[in-house]
């Protein structure tokens, strides 16, 4: 099991990433966008530098929604190598055959 301190900053980050995505992605597209001054663009970069850091989707860590473990993680069962092992073997998802010699 990972620490609980870890998930929970975890799901701060995707909790920030939900309230500032409209803003984050308006800033982005002013800051690209050619048919605005050289000025204004800078002005949308410098106003989305200084969105608070955990608000980037890049931050955010896939999670293990049974252990929170990040490493071996599956999107599709959003769970952990080990976890699908552990409830395969016990015969809690359905369809999944574990081979076992």
């Amino acid at each position: 099991m990972a620490k609980t301190s870890a998930i929970e900053r975890n799901k701060k980050r995707r909790r920030m990433v939900a309230r500032y995505a409209e803003k984050r992605a308006e800033l982005k597209r002013l800051a690209r966008d050619e048919s605005m001054s050289l000025e204004e663009r800078f002005q949308a970069r410098m106003k989305l530098a200084e969105l608070p850091r955990n608000s980037a989707p890049v931050r955010v860590r896939n999670r293990c929604e049974v252990s929170g473990r990040p490493r071996g993680f599956y999107r599709k069962l959003r769970m952990s190598r080990i976890a699908l092992r552990e409830l395969g073997s016990e015969g809690k998802i359905p369809g999944l055959v574990k081979s076992s010699w």
